[in-house]
């Protein structure tokens, strides 16, 4: 290990929260990866949670410019990243001003006391400098002069004062890496290979990151380290993975799983891009990805890599969602299998790009016209991403039919240890294709099995030649048809096939008491944040129970019957209560909603407030 003998005292804590924040060409994500992966690296659990502006590049030392990056480590299981922050590093006066109000008091607060001069004060509105003006006392406060001392650590590696300056996230990451007792090799490691070519700049981050790392050793401010110590996770390997990683991960399992070729129809969209840049750089596992003109030569084109018999996707966020529903009313008449990945941001129009929301339920399941049913599933976070990829697609090859697959922005760009699965733990998709024949009368492309699927052709095969397209199709023979008897019963059966996939995926599970006074209903990536949230006021006694839902169309066959063993159901949502109406109108349940759109997360906090407050009106 690249560390010093310690000769301060360490103070043993079960966890930590840490948020770096600055400008965003400050480096703040790469300051909060770092510091994330070292800590997976120590055996920690970890939930992050990025924040960084719309704006490509909003003017230097405002508020709409600053960026960061919170991570919440532990040695215990955690869900979330963290409601309070335990240290804040605010590299300027807009990062602090942005981020105090999250500082818990006695948190360790590292300023950059560089660059509250009077431009920078004036441009996060501050009337009087705080590091002077007392209002920062109740906060453990170390104002570093990182700019100057920087500087100093760099000089004689022939960089610009420019160059120099870009160098001071790791004079913070070093100092907060000493003050949690983290080892400096990862990061050396990542230096090495991030910057090999430019050796002089890989030395400079090299010594401003062991600068950093000194400082916190010798200065006599900072007379106390942190430790925490590895979680007990189950057995097997581990990585650090982000949602969207893990989501290109699990296609790719699936496609491979299935025996298929993997096809991906994308136009770049915040915050669903990653995924096409990901894949993007597998092409040696058979995949190709297409970065289209706009939303509707993707889903079209995915659309025709599904009729020739691969696996075919596309991914966007609710924007590029909206202008897919043409194709996706496209490929729900085709019948065909299709993964149409919408990671939620905020909205409506271009709202807030960067931000998380979870507003677009509606949208996946009626965005469309006329009756378009289609299955619909939500992530629950960025390891689940990974199979819930591979559900998806096991949904639509055994039913012939486009899914959806739901995940957000905080899923997205959050990360959490994974598990790297064994083969043997993964399930294969079996695909049958009709094979072929010499009669070509004898072949129906709208025959049906027992789950209402028709045959999955592929084109070119003998005896099998057949009409596709948008125009509804009679029963059976799949020629055009307009007789009014034929479209009810078609539109029926596409409905019922939706339908009948609820006897295909696990009855709902509830964690904690079967019946009581209160069940909490939750879906997507609100899942950490409820789940802590139950799981502390069941620890002081209270009559709860928590439900999250992964599968959004058809619901869970057994989910009526849960809602109606409880005196009350709360249905927490980051948009104005989509999912409470959903069950509100299927069940009949009198549903309860805890609502929010800020393009941030719920804290558990706020949670735990709310159960605590029914519970107690309740009794």
């Amino acid at each position: 290990m690249d560390t010093l003998a310690p000769h301060k005292p360490i103070a043993p804590l079960d966890d930590a929260t840490v948020r770096f924040c600055g400008d965003s060409g400050d480096g703040m994500q790469l300051a909060g990866t770092q510091f994330t992966n070292t800590s997976a690296l120590a055996g920690n659990d970890v939930a992050t949670f990025p924040d960084f502006p719309a704006e490509i590049r909003a003017p230097r030392g405002t508020k709409a410019g600053v960026s960061g990056f919170q991570v919440h480590f532990s040695s215990n299981d955690i869900y979330t990243p963290g409601d309070t922050v335990d240290a804040l590093v605010a590299m300027n006066p807009a990062a602090l001003v942005t981020n105090l109000e999250d500082l818990r008091d006695g948190g360790v607060l590292i300023i950059n006391k560089d660059s509250f001069d009077k431009k920078g004060l004036e441009q996060a509105g501050y009337k009087t400098n705080p590091l002077e003006d007392g209002s920062l006392s109740h906060y453990s406060m170390h104002p570093v002069e990182m700019t100057k001392l920087n500087r100093l650590a760099v000089e004689g590696f022939g960089l610009t004062q420019k160059e120099a300056d870009l160098c001071r996230n790791f004079f913070a990451m070093g100092l907060v890496f000493w003050l949690y007792d983290r080892s400096l090799e990862p990061t050396l490691r990542f230096i090495a290979q991030k910057f090999g070519k430019r050796p002089e700049v890989a030395e400079a981050n090299t010594a401003s990151l062991r600068a950093g790392y000194h400082y916190g050793e010798t200065v006599e401010a900072i007379n106390t380290q942190y430790h925490v110590a590895a979680a007990k996770l189950p057995p097997g390997k581990y990585r650090n993975i982000m949602g969207n990683t893990a989501l290109a991960y699990g296609l790719l399992a699936a496609a491979k799983l299935s025996g298929k070729r993997l096809f991906l129809g994308a136009y770049p969209i915040t915050p669903a891009s990653d995924i096409l840049h990901e894949l993007a750089n597998h092409k040696n596992f058979d995949v190709l990805t297409f970065q289209a003109e706009d939303e509707i030569a993707a889903i079209t084109s995915a659309i025709g890599a599904s009729f020739a018999g691969e696996m075919a996707v596309t991914a966007s966020s609710g924007p590029g969602i909206a202008l897919k529903a043409e194709g996706m009313g496209l490929a729900v008449m085709t019948e065909l299998p299709l993964l149409i990945i919408s990671v939620q941001r905020g909205g409506p129009s271009t709202g807030l790009p960067t931000k998380t929301e979870q507003a677009d339920l509606m949208q996946a399941l009626y965005g469309r016209n006329g009756e378009c049913p289609l299955p619909v599933i939500a992530a629950s976070g960025p390891a689940d991403c990974f199979h819930a990829a591979q559900e998806a697609w096991r949904i639509a090859t055994r039913f012939m039919t486009p899914v959806i697959l739901l995940t957000d922005g905080y899923i997205a760009n959050g990360s959490e240890p994974w598990r790297i699965p064994q083969l043997s733990e993964l399930r294969p998709t079996e695909i049958t294709h009709p094979a072929p024949t010499d009669n070509s009368d004898h072949f129906l492309p709208y025959q049906r099995n027992e789950r209402l699927a028709r045959p999955w052709a592929v084109p070119g095969t003998p005896g099998l030649m057949h009409r596709i397209g948008g125009l509804e199709k009679q029963d059976v023979t799949g020629n055009v048809s307009y007789d009014p008897l034929n479209h009810q019963h078609m539109v029926d059966t596409r409905a019922r096939k939706v339908a009948l996939v609820a006897d295909d995926i696990p009855l709902q599970t509830v964690d904690g008491p079967a019946g009581g006074d209160l069940l909490v209903v939750s879906w997507g990536g609100t899942y950490g944040a409820c789940a802590t949230a139950v799981h502390k006021v069941q620890h002081h006694g209270g009559s709860v129970a928590h439900c999250h839902l992964g599968y959004l169309n058809p619901l869970p066959k057994n989910l009526g019957e849960i809602l109606r063993n409880y005196k009350q159901v709360l249905v927490p949502e980051l948009n104005l209560g989509q999912l409470r109406m959903l069950l509100r109108a299927t069940y009949l349940v009198d549903a309860i909603g805890h609502n929010k759109v800020q393009g941030k997360p719920f804290s558990v906090g706020e949670l735990v407030e709310k159960i605590e407050r029914l519970l107690n009106d309740e009794n």
